[in-house]
């Protein structure tokens, strides 16, 4: 790594699953580009951007998920087994942030669950690298500039968009500068007590140049022998669900132009052989015409590169029509992802959004018409919902030609669910356990109601394959104890754990060894599934 004015860091991630496709390091790479364009010199070290990863002991705030994660599962109900460290070891990153010799230090911390792993990259780089100075930016340090800021490690913050802020201040520390005008900008006084700034905003999102692509290691980003990336057209949400931060607490909604957005598609492709990329908006089909004409534009200009699209955030069923989703298989969706929330109307009016089973049924008849997946995603386990409504919602999307997506309610600081768990009570003690994973509130659906609809939804995903493979679903039948010898026979075992379950109610694992056990459930949630089932299946 050559000497740099600045490097930008993504952090490890400690979790029990990590899916690289969402973590290509987009907004740093936004940033650098910025900084480049100021007369910076810049490097990124991507902490995530290897295949290594090693298994941890479980946090000691985390002992309770050893009841659900306790043995290996190689059945098709599976959930998580080992908590791991993805990504460089934290003496790894502190020696490349000394050997770059970068005077600033920029290090993301996106999520508040993994916000410990960045501090812990910030105090291993001033370990190393004492002289630098280090900047967190990212929603956590934006919606928690105070608790960030408890880390002496950590000299500044930047609250909002980095892109807007950050030549700013690398050009006052290199310069001795006065900070309290750099938009977004946290730091210490000299009394001790803090400067915070509003969160910083781009204005215009057209007149900042787009990411540079060549900091994102396609080598670990690939997909099928091609590259990926993501992309973001638009920033901030003109909704204002209960449940999410960027609406309620976030930016304004702003728009790219269309032009902008199929120039950094096309140097993707071209220039870095991309062939999936994912739209990371909140609501990339909110606006028709804009939509259709960037459709278009795909079509026109990347329709000979064979590029696969998808929308993994979720689109909002009453933005789609017709027109719009043929246009985007034509331009290279294969599959269709719809935001449900809930069927429950009462749980709609708490998180603020409004009933689309009319639009996503229409949605999915199209898309079933014209050869495209979905998928269908609900929430669970949110303050004072119900885990019975839940349950009627995995009942509802059974019945149609879609997988079932379920997403646990986390406290997403700055949303307004976040207020409500705070008042009711039931934050999580720490930061790390708010993450769906960690099934964080227990309220209205205790941890082992949330984890049981967890589940089921593996199981309802389970019965849609073999329904798609034109295999029958097995006829309920009795478990008399019996071990199964070849655990590596995936489908054969689920076929037999199925019919267990439909018999008794009980959701059962197979560990690498074949021995057959009993995972921590609700029998109350999974007698209404298999009632429910029952009426739709037929067995």
């Amino acid at each position: 790594m050559c000497m740099t004015d600045i490097l930008l860091i993504q952090p490890p991630i400690r979790d029990f699953y990590l899916t690289a496709k969402r973590t290509i390091p987009y907004g740093l790479s936004s940033i650098a580009s910025v900084l480049i364009q100021n007369g910076f010199s810049v490097d990124l070290f991507d902490g995530l951007a290897t295949g290594k990863s090693r298994i941890l002991d479980l946090p000691e705030e985390m002992a309770y998920l050893k009841r659900f994660y306790g043995k290996p599962d190689l059945s098709p109900f599976a959930l998580f087994h080992h908590f791991r460290h993805f990504g460089y070891s934290f003496e790894t990153i502190g020696k490349a942030a000394r050997d770059s010799g970068a005077y600033l230090v920029g290090i993301a911390s996106l999520f508040t669950a993994y916000s410990e792993t960045a501090i812990k990259v910030a105090e291993t780089i001033k370990a190393f690298h004492p002289d630098c100075k280090i900047v967190f930016g990212g929603h956590h340090p934006t919606a928690m500039p105070g608790e960030t800021m408890e880390t002496e490690a950590v000299d500044f913050l930047i609250r909002g968009e980095g892109e807007a802020a950050m030549p700013a201040l690398a050009d006052a520390i290199r310069k001795s500068k006065d900070l309290k005008d750099i938009p977004g900008i946290v730091f210490r006084r000299r009394d001790g007590s803090l400067h915070v700034s509003p969160p910083a905003v781009m204005t215009d999102l057209d007149e900042y140049p787009l990411p540079l692509m060549r900091f994102v290691k396609q080598s670990f980003y690939h997909r099928k022998k091609s590259g990926s990336s993501v992309i973001v057209t638009s920033r901030g949400c003109p909704m204002k669900c209960s449940y999410c931060s960027v609406g309620a607490s976030g930016p304004p909604y702003r728009r790219r132009r269309v032009d902008s957005v199929v120039k950094e598609m096309e140097t993707a492709a071209v220039k870095h052989n991309v062939r999936f990329i994912d739209f990371e908006d909140e609501n990339l089909s909110l606006e028709k015409k804009w939509f259709l004409q960037l459709l278009s534009e795909i079509k026109k200009r990347l329709g000979n590169y064979d590029i696969e699209l998808r929308a993994m955030n979720g689109m909002f069923p009453p933005s789609l029509d017709e027109e719009m989703i043929y246009e985007m298989k034509a331009a290279g969706f294969k599959t269709l992802n719809l935001s449900l929330g809930s069927t429950s109307k009462v749980q709609l009016e708490r998180f603020s959004r409004p009933d689309v089973r009319y639009s996503l049924e229409q949605a999915l008849s199209i898309a079933e018409r014209i050869g495209l997946e979905t998928v269908c995603y609900i929430i669970a386990g949110a303050p004072g919902q119900s885990p019975s409504d839940t349950v009627e919602d995995l009942l509802y999307l059974a019945k149609r030609n879609t997988i079932a997506g379920i997403s646990i309610f986390y406290p997403s600081p700055g949303s307004s669910d976040f207020e409500k768990c705070r008042k009711y009570g039931i934050l999580p003690e720490k930061f790390s356990l708010m993450r769906s994973t960690a099934f964080p509130v227990s309220h209205s659906t205790n941890r082992v109601e949330a984890a049981t609809i967890l589940r089921l939804g593996r199981v309802l995903n389970f019965i849609k394959s073999l329904k798609k493979s034109g295999a029958a679903l097995p006829s309920p039948l009795q478990y008399h104890g019996k071990a199964l010898p070849d655990a590596g026979r995936r489908k054969e075992n689920g076929l037999l754990l199925l019919a267990w379950f439909l018999y008794d109610g009980r959701i059962r694992g197979v560990t690498p060894a074949g021995e057959v056990f009993d995972h921590l459930v609700s029998e109350t949630l999974t007698r209404q599934f298999i009632s429910g089932l029952s009426e739709t299946f037929h067995f």
